[in-house]
């Protein structure tokens, strides 16, 4: 079934760090199904500390296919300099569009530069974030570890391959203070996701997993803010056990050689995109790639 995704796609969310439960009362999420009948997510990390509004910090657009046994994830990186609907100045950095209109703008700027359309959306905070790799993974997960991330984000690490937990992985996915920038963040989150994936399967699969897994749905959902609801979460969950994910394949926008950096008066450093190579590279990479299916 399609909903089965969801609770994997709450797992990829603990590596955006984002916000709790925003004060601000967004617009309605218009979601739209796919046609093909895959399904698409829209995953939103803001940098939200308790504010009323928050920018998106990551954005990520996940598609599970369920025929392939497959996720297809792109991230949208946030300094993106895109058309925003309804915005004064036009253009301005992707993540912007969530500060001025909540998921349901940013939604519709993706769909509005990208061609590119989702039915529903997840949001975290930074306790989610925590939460999420602790529940998930106790044991922790091994990334390697440079000098230079020890040294900026205070880890109590040796450099090397090491395990780290909720805290100390939410640092390194969010590390950017060197030559790659949000490149290499991008690229770590993606890298966190993908261990974060097998880590999950494979707990809801081993026998214990199976009795831990609706405590597990209820612990984490106080963390999150979606529009979803509770008993499509908990289906999701049980059909990870079913229709487990084989692979999750990854991509980036924008694509190499498919932008320029600028700077504007009114949104600063920025990104501006190729309009033509980034929406035919984005939309390759989740219509003309994959199979249409029947949920």
């Amino acid at each position: 079934m399609k909903k089965h995704i969801y609770l994997l796609l709450l797992i990829v969310l603990l590596i955006i760090g984002c916000q709790k439960s925003p004060k601000q009362t967004p617009p309605k999420f218009q979601g739209v199904k796919n046609e093909q009948g895959l399904l698409n997510v829209l995953l939103i990390g803001s940098d939200s500390r308790g504010e009323a509004q928050a920018r998106a910090d990551t954005i990520m657009i996940a598609q599970y296919n369920k025929q392939e046994k497959t996720v297809r994830l792109a991230s949208i990186m946030r300094d993106s300099y895109v058309e925003i609907p309804t915005y004064d100045k036009k253009y301005n950095k992707i993540n912007a569009a969530y500060y001025y209109g909540g998921p349901e703008l940013l939604r519709k700027t993706i769909q509005h530069n990208f061609g590119i359309d989702v039915s529903h959306y997840v949001t975290i905070d930074f306790a989610a974030f925590e939460k999420i790799v602790d529940t998930v993974a106790p044991e922790g997960i091994a990334v390697n570890v440079t000098q230079t991330i020890i040294n900026d984000m205070g880890l109590h690490v040796q450099p090397g391959s090491q395990r780290l937990h909720g805290k100390e992985l939410l640092k390194y996915a969010r590390f950017r203070h060197d030559a790659e920038s949000d490149f290499g963040r991008v690229q770590r989150q993606q890298e966190v996701l993908q261990a974060l994936q097998k880590a999950f399967t494979e707990k809801v699969q081993s026998v214990d997993g199976v009795f831990q897994l609706p405590m597990m749905v209820q612990d984490l959902l106080p963390y999150i803010q979606t529009s979803m609801d509770t008993q499509m979460l908990f289906s999701l969950g049980s059909n990870v056990l079913v229709h487990p994910i084989e692979k999750v394949k990854t991509m980036r926008i924008p694509v190499a050689n498919g932008y320029e950096p600028k700077t504007y008066e009114h949104a600063g450093a920025v990104l501006e995109l190729d309009p033509h190579k980034n929406k035919e590279a984005i939309y390759d990479f989740f219509m003309n790639s994959t199979k249409a299916v029947n949920h």
